[in-house]
């Protein structure tokens, strides 16, 4: 062989041996990892719909999402189904590690994955439509949500080859089972113990996928790249719960009416402005009941009257009936929903009506020194009868009208009549005749 020939032979043998760890880390598998922990929401729907389309976008061979969660409302449970079932990609749900769990909305959105795989120690099922403080769903309304949520949960388990009755008995009676009878009932595919170990046992499965071509998995040696939930979505997924927005709603109105009550304290003012605004946030994620929202609202209204008006609590007790009614009602999470905690609804009713209540008992005991104060002021000043005295009415003095009494020994005193102030007797005043000299009218009448 020419010298130049054998140099361009060594040079392209050269370059071939420099290219081949470039090609074959080319075809390094690649999955791309996404955590559903958690409750569903729509916090968590926008991750996972991000998530699937970067792993499209990388051209992953899988996308896996390692799932512990008791549930979420319904709205956003659907959009990651969605997403799921149009992945351009492989999509393998391992419930994990142990202890974890795929509730309620988390039994549907497994059922939509190509791959349902569970760590030991670890359950799925209890997906039987609820409302959103909890309680069952009763009358038609229950039916529909329950039949709807049944044929639902059945398409998704049949349509990729796992157990609908069982499915089917998950949401109908609450169903629930751990991993290794999960496998056994064929709801889940397979029992992993690690991660790696279930990369390992998948390799080369082919996947028949109900809304896309066959997929066969080449997982062996794959790496595994996380694709963890932004900083912002952490703190967004933290606020969009229905308790957390419950309290700090209650601690934004708390934290204003005791500003106004106190004009100049500044700290309530700044804490319930603050708290009101991360509760706007919280509360624009999540699916609210107008008509419960307003009736909260009600409440606080019927407790600042019951400060400002002689009530004597009755507007505050209506306060906190309004309060818990619209509280119950507030988050209108679906049928596989998680709503506010009783338990909180109830202490927050509890608190409110403790605080107003003693605000209200001030307020009536600060009127009240206020009209005998004012009373005993009057004494010697002239009025006018405005309802009858016999011996009980009313008069007109010093520009308002008092309750009163005609003095011992006075007989009826009719309307119109010029009285004067000669003491008081409790909370009304005691009154006379007033002389002739001393004129028919009072004066500021």
């Amino acid at each position: 062989m020419p010298p130049m020939a054998l140099r361009g032979v060594l040079a392209a043998l050269a370059a071939m041996a420099a290219l081949a760890p470039v090609g074959a880390a080319a075809q390094t598998p690649v999955v791309e990892r996404a955590d559903l922990d958690g409750v569903i929401n729509s916090v968590m729907a926008d991750y996972i719909g991000q998530t699937v389309a970067h792993a499209t976008a990388d051209r992953a061979t899988a996308l896996l999402i390692v799932m512990n969660t008791p549930g979420g409302e319904m709205e956003s449970m659907d959009r990651i189904i969605t997403s799921l079932l149009n992945s351009p990609v492989p999509v393998i749900v391992y419930v994990s590690p142990p202890g974890a769990r795929a509730a309620s909305a988390g039994l549907f959105v497994a059922q939509a994955a190509d791959v349902v795989a569970m760590a030991p120690g670890t359950n799925i099922g209890s997906a039987h439509p609820i409302a959103g403080s909890g309680a069952d769903i009763g009358g038609d309304l229950g039916r529909k949500v329950l039949n709807d949520a049944v044929a639902r949960i059945r398409d998704l388990a049949a349509s990729h080859g796992r157990n609908a009755d069982w499915a089917e008995d998950a949401v109908r009676n609450s169903a629930n089972v751990g991993a290794e009878q999960a496998v056994s009932l064929h709801v889940a595919d397979l029992e992993a113990a690690s991660l790696p170990a279930l990369l390992e046992t998948l390799d080369g499965r082919v996947l028949q996928r109900p809304h896309a071509p066959a997929a066969t998995l080449h997982l062996a040696g794959a790496q595994v790249v996380d694709q963890p939930m932004p900083w912002w979505q952490q703190l967004l997924h933290a606020l969009v719960d229905p308790n957390v927005a419950y309290l700090l709603m209650l601690v934004a109105v708390f934290g204003l009416i005791a500003e106004v009550s106190s004009p100049g304290a500044i700290l309530p003012g700044v804490a319930g402005v603050i708290c009101g605004v991360l509760a706007l946030i919280s509360l624009a994620g999540l699916p609210i009941n107008i008509a419960a929202a307003l009736l909260i609202v009600f409440a606080f209204l019927l407790f600042v009257a019951d400060i400002k008006a002689p009530t004597h609590g009755i507007l505050t007790f209506g306060g906190i009936i309004a309060m818990l009614l619209g509280s119950l009602f507030l988050i209108d999470t679906g049928a596989v929903g998680l709503g506010v905690d009783p338990w909180l609804i109830g202490g927050g009713a509890l608190v409110s009506g403790v605080l107003f209540g003693f605000v209200v008992r001030k307020a009536m005991g600060a009127r009240s020194r206020w009209a005998a104060t004012g009373a005993d002021a009057l004494e010697g000043a002239l009025g006018e009868v405005r309802s009858a005295l016999e011996p009980a009415g009313s008069v007109f003095v010093a520009g308002r009208e008092w309750p009163a009494v005609a003095a011992a020994g006075v007989g009826a005193l009719g309307r119109g009549a010029a009285v004067r102030v000669t003491g008081r007797e409790g909370e009304q005043l005691v009154v006379a005749p007033a002389r002739p000299s001393e004129g028919a009218r009072p004066s500021g009448s």
